[in-house]
């Protein structure tokens, strides 16, 4: 996710930022820096000096020792009036927490980006510390947005956020798979069955976000009386398609509340 975001700002950024990362693998990090045409910071704390922007890339369980790391650097900043904006994308970790380990008046944010980043179609919820100005929150967006769609969001919603759009890439790829093998079970080749799957399902979403109308008035549109289509959704729903879904959400969201 890291590099997917990175990606992102070198393409929204066209040449006017300069990109700068540590990452534990050197020798993947010098390929990435090679794409990117970044710099390799032998360690966090180098990072941390130098970073206006710091991208908290990190697993949940790994944040608390990063942010022991490079503590000290980052209320030097502090005190000297030139602190950088601390941007987490760990579930779990409050605003407030994060603070409570750098310093009460670190300038944080926190985002949840999804793996659809990596090709410039992600959902990057947004949510900033008061200490955040509005000029840094706005360049830090734009910043986002060659990974995909920027949404500012209050604090309270990320745990949600991070159930539904977080986690919902897995549960997508889910449903595009088992409609491919429903596609192989009807006699369609595997290659073409899994591009219809997955081509079906991209249309599908576009026509939801171009059109505005309620995906439950475009399956109507789709279901013709006693037609396939309605056939293929009693099926789904002798199942409890949409419940289990439901209860998918639900649990990834818990989960998040769960690693605060």
């Amino acid at each position: 996710m890291g590099f997917a975001l990175m990606k992102g700002v070198a393409q929204s950024a066209a040449g006017g930022v300069n990109i700068g990362f540590a990452d534990a693998d050197e020798q993947k990090a010098q390929i990435v820096a090679k794409e990117l045409k970044s710099t390799v910071y032998h360690s966090n704390t180098e990072a941390a000096e130098k970073g206006d922007y710091i991208f908290l890339a990190v697993k949940p369980q790994v944040l608390a020792a990063v942010l022991a790391e490079i503590a000290p650097v980052a209320r030097k900043r502090l005190e000297a009036g030139n602190a950088p904006v601390l941007v987490s994308m760990a579930a779990g970790w409050s605003i407030e927490k994060i603070q409570s380990a750098v310093g009460s008046n670190a300038a944080v944010a926190r985002i949840m980006p999804n793996t659809p980043a990596l090709v410039s179609k992600g959902l990057i919820a947004l949510a900033a510390s008061p200490q955040v100005s509005g000029e840094k929150a706005a360049a830090l967006e734009t910043m986002l947005k060659g990974a995909g769609v920027v949404d500012r969001v209050e604090e309270r919603y990320l745990n949600a956020v991070t159930g539904l759009s977080g986690s919902g890439p897995a549960f997508a790829y889910l449903f595009i798979e088992a409609l491919a093998d429903g596609g192989v079970l009807a006699g369609l080749p595997r290659d073409k069955a899994l591009r219809y799957a997955a081509q079906t399902v991209f249309g599908s979403a576009a026509m939801v976000m171009e059109t505005g109308k309620h995906p439950g008035e475009l399956k109507d549109m789709v279901c013709s009386p006693g037609g396939t289509t309605i056939a293929g959704v009693t099926a789904l729903e002798s199942g409890a398609f949409r419940s289990s879904v439901i209860q998918a959400v639900e649990a990834a969201w818990r989960r998040a509340t769960e690693l605060a």
